[in-house]
């Protein structure tokens, strides 16, 4: 039997009980789904490069 460990409480599960297949049970996804909408998690957002590391060349003035 595989088992793998949630990402939210830490416990081990089968994936393969589970309705889910990544969290332990109902209450975890919900948790994770909660932490997202919160904006507790973030992908991160490359569009914030400086000048000096963009491939672009500088516009003349």
């Amino acid at each position: 039997m595989p088992t793998r460990r949630c990402p939210i409480c830490r416990s081990l599960f089968d994936p393969e009980k589970s309705p889910s297949n990544l969290f332990c049970g109902e209450r975890c996804r919900l948790l994770d789904l909660g932490r997202w909408l919160d904006e507790r998690y973030g992908l991160p957002d490359e569009s914030d490069e400086s000048p000096e590391t963009s491939d672009a060349e500088p516009e003349p003035e």
